[in-house]
């Protein structure tokens, strides 16, 4: 089935020579999915660096990390643009009768080369549904210790929202983490002891993206506040939150040494 054919079951006015397709996807700065999850995409879709939405309809595609698959955001009515220091702002009011299937909806699609922005009539056949999901794509629940890989977008979501799966694990557990910068390949081995554990360290990484680690924080310093949007947090190894904190440094010496983080990475010491 051609995805506008199910829009247009929900909306009748939806026509693919009346919509530009917005496919949304990692612009050098911004990964989309993560703008999602975060709440923001709406705004953050409003602003175009060209008049990209000349239509009257836009269909927002996210990129999924499962290739051609892209998560439907939503449909909009386009009311208006105006240029706001040297982008465009588009007015972009969302379609009622289709936001049932925001964030459920996944179409399977072949994007053509790099292109972003793209005629609905000329893509229509190739635009397919691939699957609805019974609710609302969010962050997963916590998927235990040895599973987590969170970029800092996903972390700031987790601590902003509290979500409280995250938050009673990481909180009851003393550990050593790393955080991968994936621009430079560096690595960077911390640990957590004491009350609120890893869970009240990963707050402060996601509050000021440093921590008020030496290294990172001169890094952010020289490369401006974004620069922690590289990074990815893992848990190496947990500790009981009674375990002494000298315990704790042991082991985190022992995975800088391992990991060669001292001579190599992001750390000082």
């Amino acid at each position: 089935m051609r995805v506008f054919d199910l829009l247009k079951l929900m909306e009748p006015a939806i026509t693919p020579n009346e919509t530009k397709i917005h496919l949304a996807t990692w612009n050098g700065e911004d990964n989309p999915l993560d703008v999602y999850l975060a709440g923001d995409f709406p705004e953050w879709q409003r602003w175009q660096t060209k008049r990209n939405f000349e239509k009257r309809f836009v269909v927002a595609l996210i990129a999924l990390p499962s290739p051609n698959k892209w998560l439907f955001g939503g449909a909009y009515t386009a009311a208006g643009c105006e240029e706001r220091q040297s982008n465009y702002y588009y007015q972009l009011n969302e379609i009622t009768s289709c936001a049932e299937m925001n964030g459920r909806l996944i179409a399977y699609f072949e994007r053509p080369g790099r292109q972003s922005y793209l005629k609905g009539d000329r893509w229509n056949d190739q635009i397919l549904l691939s699957e609805i999901l019974a609710e609302r794509l969010r962050i997963a629940e916590f998927p235990g210790y040895r599973a987590i890989d969170l970029s800092k977008e996903e972390l700031d979501i987790i601590t902003s929202q509290a979500i409280e799966s995250w938050k009673a694990a990481l909180s009851s557990v003393a550990g050593v983490y790393l955080i991968s910068d994936t621009k430079s390949g560096k690595l960077y081995v911390g640990s957590a002891s004491g009350e609120g554990g890893i869970w009240q360290r990963w707050q402060a990484y996601s509050a000021t993206g440093h921590g008020g680690n030496v290294e990172l924080k001169q890094l952010i310093k020289l490369e401006g506040s974004s620069r922690s949007s590289h990074f990815r947090f893992s848990v190496l190894e947990i500790a009981d939150l009674h375990e002494s904190r000298e315990s704790v440094l042991r082991r985190e010496s022992h995975w800088k040494s391992v990991l060669l983080s001292r001579e190599h990475g992001l750390n000082a010491n």
